[in-house]
């Protein structure tokens, strides 16, 4: 597949329905260098995800029935939105582990939504049966090229709007982010993977030489908690940097966020910034980092006087 083609096409194609996120230069958190942030957790429904859902949609013809999709939280709400955008019925399935703050999310976007006992495996299967029932369209969450490709938008938009880093730290679920990275970067500069130590996807497919499943656990398991690596990242990752962070480094550096610059993230959008504060990647002497802020919709939803 011509990558690269792909991405730019979807550039154009999503243009207009998503917001173009801003990028900050910022120095602290207890690092000698600074750090190139794009703060996509201000994206609609407060990740990246609505990025690949708009490219799917405005790709394909969507059929009477509508979408469906299964998610821990984040691509639910954007496949939701974007669906409500464009005019189409949307159901939805997630986790029990996609917390109150998701789930009301999704609520208030207003799709039908169900929720699943378990994890996002459980949700994937019942959104997979509705989709052979009822004829409608899936948005696959990560393992899909039109996600792979919207996922890869961010990355082309972060460089047409001036990118000097050297290696970009992109946090890892199922692959989808991560995969529009590499493929819209092509070796041109580092990606480095980072994931929890209790969900690791890619990091194990890595370390075995094929996707396994693997458990699901933690505090950003609700966002990172892929029990298996998609087939297309899998098929981009191979030879990448890839590096695991406790659930403590990540608490820590969606404190640091807060604390040094009032950016309101929840775990996963922390979780490639917990790689550099913890030490888990240490960049070499002049290597020119950036970090992708992932995800901001936290649990429970800051209460506001």
């Amino acid at each position: 597949m011509d990558w690269k083609a792909e991405i730019s096409a979807a550039v154009d194609r999503i243009a207009g329905h998503v917001q173009v996120t801003p990028v900050i230069e910022a120095r602290g958190f207890g690092l000698e260098f600074p750090v190139e942030m794009k703060l996509e957790h201000m994206q609609h429904t407060g990740s990246f995800k609505a990025r690949g859902a708009f490219n799917t949609l405005l790709s394909r013809e969507v059929p009477g029935a509508g979408v469906v999709a299964a998610s821990g939280g984040n691509h639910g709400a954007a496949a939701a939105y974007a669906a409500r955008a464009l005019g189409h019925p949307a159901k939805i399935f997630v986790p029990e582990l996609a917390g109150p703050s998701k789930i009301a999310l999704i609520e208030g976007i207003g799709a039908d939504l169900t929720v699943v006992p378990g994890e996002y495996a459980n949700a994937l299967s019942m959104a997979q049966a509705h989709e052979t029932e009822s004829g409608a369209m899936q948005i696959h969450a990560y393992d899909a090229p039109a996600t792979v490709a919207g996922q890869g938008t961010c990355f082309a938009e972060w460089e047409a709007q001036g990118l000097t880093a050297d290696t970009v730290v992109v946090a890892v679920g199922g692959g989808g982010l991560i995969g529009g990275a590499l493929a819209w970067f092509q070796g041109t500069r580092k990606v480095v993977a980072v994931e929890p130590e209790t969900s690791c996807a890619l990091h194990a497919a890595l370390r075995t030489g094929t996707p396994v499943d693997v458990e699901v656990s933690g505090v950003a398991a609700n966002a990172l908690g892929a029990r298996r690596i998609g087939d297309i990242c899998f098929g981009l990752a191979q030879g990448m940097a890839s590096v695991l962070v406790c659930d403590e480094a990540i608490v820590a550096a969606q404190q640091a966020l807060w604390a040094e610059r009032r950016v309101l993230v929840e775990p996963a959008g922390a979780t490639a910034l917990a790689a550099l504060i913890s030490g888990a990647y240490r960049p070499e002497p002049g290597e020119r980092v950036a970090v992708l802020v992932c995800g901001g919709n936290i649990a429970p939803s800051p209460v506001f006087a």
